[in-house]
């Protein structure tokens, strides 16, 4: 069915874009991770850019979803956001939400396109000339953010359609024809620009990743989704055909590095065998001087640098070989959070060792949602492959399939620990189960539930099993958490005023007062008294001093038979976890 066609760039545009952007790169991922060689060949361009969008198309749904909620009936509004509110919203989820090389630069292109769509002035950019400015400060914000850009690369393509659209005359629709029309032919031409490409016989991942999001925009104000044209239809022939040849050249793209451009690092190298060991992101909130002294910092620990944001919030990309010291020189900037270090394939071109077999797959793995660092150093001791959450920006699906993915197992059980998350837990299991593998979703609602279901988790016994087992324990355990109001509302407890102190029992308000400690006693005096044997406390970086020993205290006192433990679960959103086993 064709697309109703915009007229102009405004907030349903933005929308329109963003759903048929990540549907068009959900049909190519899998062509586009299998073509992905440079810079590093570790097969999961198409993955991250979908992410990418993912996110950034959930963040203005979020915008939509809160305007039709404050436009009830008689109230006079429309109930949809501006450009500007859709604009910033897409931007600011495509940048907590981006993934990799290219989805890091992805998301600056869409900050680039934003800050054009609702800049202020006589003329609103809304018209195909908007459009063109747009995809003009779009390309040169992207080349900015990357340490040292090279040709043949997302870079190039973006550059050639912002080119393009300059050229072009009209309306919204034909400036998009132009500029789609001059990245596939920029897309066409990148084997010819990087050896590594050329010898893989493939196109960039990332710029092919970009021309579904351009063919996209061309849907968005034509009602037509375009077809890869010129020679790029030659560059994409099946992903069954390109993985099967991609490996292989990827393989050898290590032994012929030394025939690449000489020095060319970062968007970035040539895949060249000594390259870096791990790949590091991390959303930063620091200053603007201070991220310029990142930069140099980590450009001289590594190569991909890709630092891309502003107004106090950053997107850190780099691959190095101390992981350690890149997240160190993020702490030195600012304050680093969602930290996410992968070490890459023995089979990819960036590490050593290339000749060794590639990784087996383990028979059953966990994966689990965390809502803070330290937990989720907890349950990765235990074994699990976690999703970091941080508050009020829970994953999406495509986080966790992801996550499945990387536990790299036949069989995995899957904790959300958020009973918000269960819808979105199933849409990744179902999707991991396409993949051949299989999953069991075990409905915790709760990290303190979670704790519980792995600690009798036991992979060696039958997964149907190991599944009730783990699915007994989580429904055992009663959980708790004490926060703090963020507005006046209706609660079971009575009305409650910004800034109370909430206790919650099992999702419910039990308790409203003003002391934290207080709050937390009543909430675990109110769940043991229906009886327990063991508590278990989980302290957020913002609860008051004092508070577990108080908590342990009371269970001494009161409940002899009852055994107390306590993780610290860093910046989790609740000041206080609690579980009764």
């Amino acid at each position: 069915m064709a697309q109703v066609p915009q007229t102009f760039f405004d907030a349903l545009a933005v929308r329109t874009w963003c759903g048929l952007a990540l549907t068009a790169l959900g049909r190519a991922r899998e062509e586009i991770d299998a073509i992905n060689v440079y810079p590093v060949a570790d097969g999961d361009t198409g993955t991250n850019l979908y992410l990418t969008v993912e996110s950034a198309a959930t963040a203005v749904e979020a915008v939509f979803a809160g305007y039709e909620a404050g436009s009830g009936a008689g109230s006079g509004s429309v109930g949809r956001p501006s450009l500007a509110d859709a604009a910033r919203a897409m931007a600011h989820g495509a940048l907590i939400g981006a993934r990799g090389n290219s989805g890091t630069i992805l998301a600056q292109l869409l900050r680039g396109m934003a800050q054009v769509l609702t800049a202020e002035g006589e003329t609103p950019h809304t018209d195909g000339n908007g459009l063109s400015l747009a995809l003009r400060h779009a390309a040169d914000s992207a080349r900015q953010a990357v340490a040292h850009p090279v040709e043949g690369t997302v870079l190039s393509v973006a550059s050639a359609a912002a080119d393009a659209a300059e050229d072009a005359e009209g309306d919204c629709g034909t400036v998009a024809r132009a500029a789609y029309r001059g990245a596939c032919a920029a897309l066409a031409a990148t084997p010819g620009q990087l050896a590594v490409l050329e010898r893989a016989g493939v196109v960039d991942a990332g710029g092919r990743g970009l021309v579904a999001v351009l063919a996209a925009l061309v849907e968005t104000f034509t009602g037509e989704m375009p077809g890869l044209s010129g020679a790029a239809v030659s560059m994409s022939v099946s992903a069954a055909a390109v993985a099967a040849h991609g490996r292989v050249k990827a393989a050898q793209a290590a032994d012929c590095a030394a025939d690449g451009p000489g020095g060319a690092r970062d968007e970035g190298g040539d895949g060249d065998e000594g390259g870096p060991a791990f790949e590091v992101i991390y959303l930063l909130e620091a200053e603007d001087t201070a991220v310029a002294r990142l930069r140099r910092r980590l450009d001289a620990l590594g190569d991909s640098l890709v630092v891309v944001g502003g107004d106090g919030l950053w997107n850190v990309h780099v691959h190095v070989d101390d992981a350690g010291a890149a997240v160190e020189a993020g702490v030195e900037a600012g304050r680093p959070y969602r930290i996410r270090i992968t070490h890459f394939g023995v089979g990819d071109a960036h590490t050593r060792g290339g000749e060794r077999p590639p990784r087996e797959r383990v028979q059953r793995a966990v994966v689990a949602v965390v809502p803070g660092a330290g937990l989720a150093g907890l349950y990765t001791e235990a074994g699990a492959t976690t999703v970091l959450a941080r508050p009020g920006e829970p994953p999406a699906s495509g986080e966790l399939v992801e996550a499945v993915r990387r536990a790299h197992a036949r069989e995995v059980v899957l904790l959300p620990n958020d009973a918000d998350l269960r819808h979105t837990a199933a849409a990744a299991a179902e999707q991991a189960r396409t993949e051949g593998i299989r999953v069991a979703l075990i409905p915790t609602r709760s990290a303190v539930q979670g704790i519980a279901a792995l600690a009798v988790h036991e992979p060696d016994r039958r997964f149907d099993e190991d599944v009730v087992s783990m699915t007994s324990a989580a429904g055992a355990t009663r959980y708790a958490e004490v926060t703090v109001a963020e507005r006046q509302s209706w609660t079971m407890a009575g009305i409650c005023q910004a800034g109370d102190v909430l206790g919650l029992i099992d999702g419910d308000v039990a308790v409203i007062g003003s002391d934290v400690t207080a709050a937390a006693e009543a909430v675990l005096n109110r769940m043991l008294a229906a009886g327990g044997e063991l508590v278990t406390l989980v302290l957020g970086d913002e609860a008051p001093e004092g508070v577990a020993e108080r908590l342990e205290a009371r269970v001494r006192e009161a409940y002899l038979a009852v055994d107390t433990v306590v993780y610290r679960g860093g910046q989790q959103g609740a000041l206080v976890l609690i579980g009764v086993e």
